[in-house]
């Protein structure tokens, strides 16, 4: 069957989002990606699952922040229908002690794929673990209409997400 590619415009020349030629030749399509920068997974307290441009914020974020100690992994949910259960409950097998997993979304709440992924979500999720959503809050419109509060929101979401805030 084809293979359909979607992107924002933002991450066709993006310096992180890039893979090797071999990956696209030889390579496959991954339904959930994991965090390629930790290095114990027993050290891991938080999972950050998002989808799409955001990621790469957050992954900026994170080498931008001094305190950076390896206690957040960012996991990638590249395909939201059908869900990927199976690969998603895997991945999150191999993280024993994590207290919370937090479903990031640049859309507002009521726009995004929160609605949809919670339930799946929530059944992979060891009794002990929460679940939590970070976003734009429920909105009439997609966009602020203003590219400054846009970013603003932006920070405010990814610094949340990596418990950044001060």
């Amino acid at each position: 069957k084809p293979l359909v590619l979607m992107t924002p415009k933002s991450l066709l020349r993006h310096k992180l989002c890039v893979s090797p030629l071999e990956e696209l030749v030889e390579g496959r399509f991954h339904s959930v990606i994991d965090d390629a920068e930790i290095e114990s997974a027993e050290s891991v307290r938080r999972i950050v699952l998002c989808s799409g441009k955001v990621y790469y914020d957050l992954l900026e974020a994170r080498h931008k922040a001094d305190h950076v100690d390896g206690d957040i992994a960012l996991v990638r949910v590249e395909e939201i229908y059908p869900f990927p259960s199976a690969e998603l409950g895997q991945l999150l097998a191999r993280y024993e002690r994590v207290e919370q997993v937090v479903w990031l979304q640049e859309e507002a709440k009521n726009m995004g794929a929160w609605s949809f992924v919670q339930p799946y979500i929530e059944s992979l999720l060891p009794e002990q673990c929460e679940l939590c959503y970070v976003g734009r809050d429920e909105a009439a419109s997609p966009a602020t209409g203003s590219h400054q509060v846009h970013l603003s929101e932006q920070r405010e979401i990814v610094d949340q997400a990596l418990d950044l805030q001060a």
